[in-house]
């Protein structure tokens, strides 16, 4: 097989990114904030504004940080990750604050929930399964009508200086910079959400969301 220098980079991105969800969860947090400057939950707590409702689905939690933000909100929420490492993460750091939120271990494109029983789903800065065609399905199967999905997508550094110079280099190079609203809104609507495109400004920097809904 002939490599070229974009598959070898790729297949190091998605070793990488397997890896800090996986084997090494426990770094997750001291990388989230080195690449954010410290800005990571912020960032995922600007769609929370977003959501319809009370019952709230988050759609890869990682280290639960916005679902114990979402209880403290008084959302009821529920977290879903593939990742069995995330899932001790999260409940760690959920019981050491005392929170208690059910962390359901499934995949995004068979959604153990029956249909209509959330009133929102949020995910923050998700990898490539939030455009699986049956991960929209899925979400839109058990959003209730007028539920919104709101996702975290990317961010915009503002300013000039050299580190928001490097992280915006960072963030394309490995392929987390910002996505074209025009891409992205035809998965949501051929999966029968109405979707609009929101930036939300979080200490010196933009965050793209992507707000979808269910009719």
């Amino acid at each position: 097989m002939y490599w070229t220098m974009e598959n070898l980079w790729s297949g190091f991105l998605r070793l990488f990114f397997r890896l800090l969800y996986n084997e090494f969860a426990w770094s997750y947090d001291l990388i989230a904030s080195l690449v954010s400057r410290g800005q990571w939950n912020a960032w995922g707590r600007a769609a929370l504004s977003h959501l319809q409702g009370d019952r709230v689905l988050e759609l890869g939690h990682g280290p639960g940080h916005l679902l114990r933000a979402m209880e403290e909100r008084g959302l009821s929420a529920v977290g879903l990750d593939v990742s069995s490492q995330m899932g001790r993460q999260a409940k760690r750091k959920l019981d050491a604050s005392d929170v208690t939120v059910p962390l359901v271990r499934a995949r995004a494109q068979t959604l153990p929930f029956r249909a209509g029983c959330f009133d929102g789903i949020v995910a923050t800065f998700p990898t490539s399964f939030i455009v699986h065609p049956q991960t929209l399905r899925e979400a839109r199967r058990v959003l209730a009508p007028g539920g919104h999905l709101v996702i975290a997508l990317a961010v915009r550094f503002e300013g000039e200086g050299l580190l928001s110079r490097c992280l915006t280099w960072l963030y394309r190079v490995t392929g987390q910079d910002q996505p074209s609203p025009d891409t992205f809104k035809p998965w949501l609507e051929r999966a029968g959400l109405s979707t609009r495109v929101i930036w939300e400004e979080v200490n010196h920097t933009t965050v793209m969301l992507v707000v979808a809904e269910r009719p």
